[in-house]
This record gives C-alpha cells, structure tokens and sequence, in this order.
C-alpha cells in the first residue's frame, strides 16, 4: 500500500480507512474494560480519559495531519516608505 516516491503529505485512502477502524476498535475495548473493570481511583480513571480522546478524536476525523497540505509563509510587502531616521 505504501509507494516509494510519493510526498509524505499523501495519505492513501485505505490506510486512512484502517486507521479509523482500528482506533475506533480499540477505543470501544478501552471503553468496555472500564465499564466491566472500574478504575480504583479518580487518577487512574483520568489516565484513562486521555488515550480513550485521542483514539476517538483519530476514529471520527481521520489522520487530519497528512491529508491538509500547510502553506508557505508569504513575504510581508510594506505598503508605503519608512521616513528616514534623524
């Protein structure tokens, strides 16, 4: 699936695919441990919340990084002439 000579910028659909289904699998499994085994404290619950939002974040919008090209930063231009210094 991945092709030498392609930009890293391109991210082929079916691994973009997998990707999300894979998260999406693993995050419901994170879920379900913690429904059938509760977390012992409020500290390891909240260590919990963390993998469990970004697996979802991935599963429901997909590797964003790849996809959006970043632009180039532009030259500022001044629009009129500094006066001279004294």
């Amino acid at each position: 699936m991945f092709t030498l000579g392609h930009p890293v910028t391109e991210v082929p659909r079916v691994s973009s695919l997998l990707l999300r289904l894979v998260c999406g699998l693993l995050f419901s499994a994170l879920v379900l441990g913690a429904v059938v085994h509760p977390p012992d404290n409020l500290t390891q619950g909240l260590g919990m919340m963390l993998p469990a939002s970004m697996l979802l974040g991935v599963a429901l919008k997909g590797p964003r990084r790849g996809i959006i090209p970043k632009k180039k930063a532009t030259a500022r231009v001044p629009t009129a002439p500094e006066p001279p210094g004294v």
